[in-house]
Protein backbone atom coordinates (compact mmCIF):
# COMPACT_ATOMS: atom_id res chain seq x y z
CA UNK A 1 0.00 0.00 0.00
CA UNK A 2 0.66 3.35 -0.80
CA UNK A 3 0.32 6.69 1.42
CA UNK A 4 -0.65 9.96 -0.06
CA UNK A 5 1.20 12.90 1.45
CA UNK A 6 -0.89 16.38 1.53
CA UNK A 7 1.93 18.99 2.45
CA UNK A 8 5.43 19.09 1.44
CA UNK A 9 7.90 17.41 4.59
CA UNK A 10 8.30 19.60 7.15
CA UNK A 11 12.01 21.53 7.87
CA UNK A 12 12.89 20.70 3.86
CA UNK A 13 12.36 23.33 2.17
CA UNK A 14 12.73 26.10 4.36
CA UNK A 15 10.37 28.68 6.35
CA UNK A 16 7.24 29.76 4.24
CA UNK A 17 6.90 33.42 3.27
CA UNK A 18 4.09 33.90 6.10
CA UNK A 19 6.40 32.16 8.48
CA UNK A 20 8.91 35.02 7.71
CA UNK A 21 6.21 37.80 7.28
CA UNK A 22 5.26 37.27 11.05
CA UNK A 23 8.18 36.84 12.23
CA UNK A 24 9.35 40.51 10.63
CA UNK A 25 5.98 41.79 12.05
CA UNK A 26 6.57 40.67 15.45
CA UNK A 27 10.16 42.34 15.56
CA UNK A 28 8.77 45.83 13.58
CA UNK A 29 6.09 45.61 16.72
CA UNK A 30 8.60 44.79 19.41
CA UNK A 31 10.77 47.89 17.85
CA UNK A 32 7.96 50.59 17.66
CA UNK A 33 6.46 49.43 21.27
CA UNK A 34 10.17 50.04 22.67
CA UNK A 35 10.28 53.06 21.26
CA UNK A 36 6.83 54.10 22.26
CA UNK A 37 7.81 53.42 25.97
CA UNK A 38 10.71 55.30 25.90
CA UNK A 39 9.13 58.22 24.40
CA UNK A 40 6.52 58.61 27.17
CA UNK A 41 8.81 57.65 29.69
CA UNK A 42 11.34 60.56 28.90
CA UNK A 43 8.05 63.14 28.34
CA UNK A 44 6.77 61.94 31.78
CA UNK A 45 10.32 62.21 33.66
CA UNK A 46 10.71 65.95 32.31
CA UNK A 47 7.61 66.52 33.36
CA UNK A 48 7.85 65.64 36.73
CA UNK A 49 11.57 66.55 36.97
CA UNK A 50 10.79 69.65 36.00
CA UNK A 51 8.19 70.86 38.39
CA UNK A 52 10.32 72.45 41.41
CA UNK A 53 7.12 74.31 42.83
CA UNK A 54 3.74 72.81 42.98
CA UNK A 55 0.61 73.80 44.81
CA UNK A 56 -3.08 72.89 45.37
CA UNK A 57 -5.86 75.41 46.26
CA UNK A 58 -7.23 73.57 49.47
CA UNK A 59 -10.55 76.47 49.57
CA UNK A 60 -11.28 79.95 49.34
CA UNK A 61 -13.53 81.96 50.70
CA UNK A 62 -15.24 85.43 49.26
CA UNK A 63 -14.96 87.70 51.95
CA UNK A 64 -16.60 90.44 50.02
CA UNK A 65 -16.91 92.08 46.71
CA UNK A 66 -13.37 93.15 46.56
CA UNK A 67 -11.44 90.37 48.68
CA UNK A 68 -11.30 86.47 48.38
CA UNK A 69 -9.01 84.56 50.48
CA UNK A 70 -7.43 81.59 49.54
CA UNK A 71 -5.98 78.75 51.43
CA UNK A 72 -2.94 77.23 49.40
CA UNK A 73 -0.73 74.39 50.62
CA UNK A 74 2.62 74.69 48.23
CA UNK A 75 5.27 71.93 47.55
CA UNK A 76 8.87 72.78 46.47
CA UNK A 77 12.52 72.00 47.40
CA UNK A 78 13.38 73.86 50.95
CA UNK A 79 15.84 75.77 48.90
CA UNK A 80 13.75 76.84 46.70
CA UNK A 81 11.63 80.14 46.64
CA UNK A 82 8.27 79.73 44.83
CA UNK A 83 6.22 81.87 43.47
CA UNK A 84 2.28 80.75 42.85
CA UNK A 85 -0.17 82.51 40.25
CA UNK A 86 -4.14 82.92 41.10
CA UNK A 87 -7.07 84.51 39.17
CA UNK A 88 -10.04 84.90 40.72
CA UNK A 89 -13.87 84.69 37.96
CA UNK A 90 -17.01 86.41 38.37
CA UNK A 91 -19.90 84.46 37.40
CA UNK A 92 -19.74 85.05 33.67
CA UNK A 93 -16.38 83.54 33.98
CA UNK A 94 -14.44 87.17 33.46
CA UNK A 95 -11.26 87.59 34.80
CA UNK A 96 -11.76 90.13 38.04
CA UNK A 97 -8.67 89.39 40.03
CA UNK A 98 -4.88 88.26 39.32
CA UNK A 99 -1.82 88.16 41.58
CA UNK A 100 1.29 86.56 41.97
CA UNK A 101 2.05 85.36 45.43
CA UNK A 102 5.58 84.66 46.63
CA UNK A 103 6.53 81.61 49.12
CA UNK A 104 10.26 82.48 50.64
CA UNK A 105 9.91 79.92 52.92
CA UNK A 106 13.03 77.34 53.66
CA UNK A 107 10.25 74.42 54.01
CA UNK A 108 9.47 71.70 51.86
CA UNK A 109 5.73 72.06 52.25
CA UNK A 110 4.22 75.47 52.99
CA UNK A 111 0.08 75.82 53.86
CA UNK A 112 -0.58 79.55 54.06
CA UNK A 113 -3.93 81.63 53.29
CA UNK A 114 -3.09 84.74 51.16
CA UNK A 115 -6.05 87.56 49.93
CA UNK A 116 -6.77 87.56 46.48
CA UNK A 117 -8.01 91.50 46.25
CA UNK A 118 -11.11 91.40 43.00
CA UNK A 119 -12.64 94.57 41.07
CA UNK A 120 -16.22 92.56 41.16
CA UNK A 121 -17.35 89.76 43.49
CA UNK A 122 -15.57 86.76 42.56
CA UNK A 123 -17.48 83.24 42.55
CA UNK A 124 -14.16 81.10 41.32
CA UNK A 125 -10.75 80.86 42.20
CA UNK A 126 -8.01 79.26 39.56
CA UNK A 127 -4.37 78.18 40.08
CA UNK A 128 -2.80 79.16 37.25
CA UNK A 129 0.72 77.61 37.94
CA UNK A 130 3.94 78.04 40.48
CA UNK A 131 7.77 78.19 39.22
CA UNK A 132 10.44 78.68 41.42
CA UNK A 133 11.19 82.70 41.94
CA UNK A 134 13.40 84.09 39.23
CA UNK A 135 12.69 81.28 36.60
CA UNK A 136 11.05 82.64 33.11
CA UNK A 137 7.66 80.88 32.11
Amino acid sequence: MSTVREGLPEGRYGRSADERADRKLKIVGSVLGVGLLAVVGWIGWDYVAGQTVSAEVIKFQVVSDSEVQVHLEVRKDASVAGVCTLISQDRGHGEVGRADFAFPQRASRVDEVVSLKTTARATAVELVGCQAAGSAG
